[in-house]
């Protein structure tokens, strides 16, 4: 049997689902809804595969050819879960160097603990794929520069899973104080204030049957299997770790800071920052803090972030909210708002949808626009992009600008919680060898994002 009759007849499957009669690569000439685009799927965890699979169902003629996990168990589940939704059976591969490597594959949803989020999306860009890649992109602030200039380099679409950027809220709560009605902007403050229990370290066990431990690792130092990092099932405690992930700053935070950055008309670094964090909540030994509480300098305005996992009487905004444009959370407690303080007004502003609103004088609700969860609106967005081949709503270089928010907070908490003063235009730290030690991390030989991608 040919390659591409294979392709067809495994995707087309028993549901009958009509595929066409051309799988060939479209990266570079799709221009309409009627033109096929195959996705495959690195990384497939729940987050994962729910985004992938919905992205084929509010979209034309998209169909996910591959899964690839080093995890037997959630490729399984994975590809289970795709037959279920979309009456088909995807291919599953271990190895990622084979997806790109595939010429009917347009572009890679890369889902991935975050560490491998950078050097995953730079392969991809250089084997001429598309790329969508979750928060956050990046676990330092150099490998962010690197997408970008592969990106440039191979004329790719990049796009960041920072939903918000897609959400008609946050488009007209940008216009609303573009327009000058909350006044001069003089204080935003972004909240990310979450629950928590004190965490456990586990001892190390031997490599679980159908994983393997070496690829998981990739890019960080190789270490014995440990089930407080990686879970066969679920999806692991590597956030604790900073060779992994950027912690609670770097998972929901960045959602947080992201937003606020797109409303206030996407500002560029901040001059500086100052943070102040630890493990005083529940006493972890953790490398990921606890809490942590970070000031960035606008010149203008200072806009702080409060992040972390102590506070649980906070809750995110409930579902039921997130998917109902005529209701607001209740701002007091809510865990992921952010507040914009404008000499005229005060707007407060939700994650992931809840809308925003302003309050006057006597908390006198002056203006208001709701909203919901806007994954849809991203997901379609990134598909119109590669038939447009515009630049998406999440494009990488914003998202660089908000992921290094993230880097900046974690860098001041591990050199001891200093105010460090930063140079946006080379993306490097003024007077401080140690922060500048901590722009870019070590890789392992095999796993290397090079200097020139």
């Amino acid at each position: 049997m040919k390659r591409r009759d294979f392709i067809e007849k495994t995707l087309i499957g028993t549901a009958g689902i009509t595929v066409g009669s051309s799988f060939s690569s479209l990266a570079s000439s799709v221009n309409g809804a009627n033109d096929k685009i195959a996705l495959a799927l690195i990384g497939a965890g729940g987050r994962g595969i729910g985004t992938i699979i919905n992205t084929c169902k509010v979209n034309m003629n998209v169909v996910i050819k591959t899964i690839c996990d080093v995890n037997d168990v959630k490729a399984n589940k994975a590809i289970a879960e795709v037959e279920k939704e979309l009456g088909y059976k995807p291919q599953h591969s271990r190895e990622m160097k084979e997806v790109f490597n595939d010429k009917d594959i347009d572009a890679v949803w890369i889902a991935t603990p975050e560490h491998w989020h950078a050097l995953a999306t730079v392969w991809a860009c250089q084997a001429g794929k598309d790329v969508y890649v979750e928060k956050n992109p990046t676990v330092c602030i150099w490998e962010g520069r690197k997408i970008i200039e592969a990106a440039e380099k191979y004329n790719r679409i990049v796009q960041v899973g920072f939903q918000n950027r897609s959400a008609p809220y946050a488009f007209s709560a940008r216009d609303y104080i573009q327009s000058g009605k909350l006044g001069e902007i003089v204080h935003v403050k972004s909240y990310n204030m979450l629950g928590g229990s004190k965490w456990e370290p586990q001892a190390n066990t031997g490599i679980p049957n159908g994983l393997n431990w070496d690829a998981w690792l990739g890019p960080t130092p190789y270490i014995p299997y440990n089930p407080g990092i990686h879970d066969m099932e679920g999806r692991g405690g590597w956030g604790n770790f900073w060779a992994y992930s950027g912690g609670t700053l770097a998972d929901d935070a960045s959602h947080v800071l992201d937003l606020a950055r797109l409303v206030l008309g996407d500002p560029g670094h901040p001059k500086s920052v100052y943070g102040c964090a630890g493990n005083y909540a529940w006493g972890s030994t953790k490398e990921t803090p606890e809490f942590q509480s970070i000031t960035f300098d606008y010149g203008k305005y200072a806009h702080t972030c409060e992040s972390g996992s102590a506070t649980n009487y906070m809750k995110k905004t409930p579902q039921h909210i997130r998917m109902d444009p005529t209701l607001f959370p209740d701002w007091r407690t809510n865990a992921t708002r952010t507040e914009i303080y404008g000499t005229k007004g005060l707007m407060y502003l939700g994650r992931h949808g809840g809308g925003w609103q302003v309050k006057g004088e006597d908390s006198v609700l002056i203006a208001q626009d709701g909203g919901i969860f806007p994954d849809k609106e991203h997901q379609i967005n990134f598909i119109e992009s590669l038939r447009t081949r515009k630049k998406p709503n999440g494009d990488v270089e914003q998202g660089q600008l908000s992921a290094t928010l993230v880097h900046l907070g974690n860098i001041a908490y591990r050199v001891g919680n200093k105010q460090l003063y930063f140079d946006g235009e080379k993306e490097r730290f003024i007077g401080n060898n140690d922060a500048n030690k901590l722009l870019k991390n070590s890789y392992r030989e095999q796993y290397k994002i090079p200097e020139i991608v």
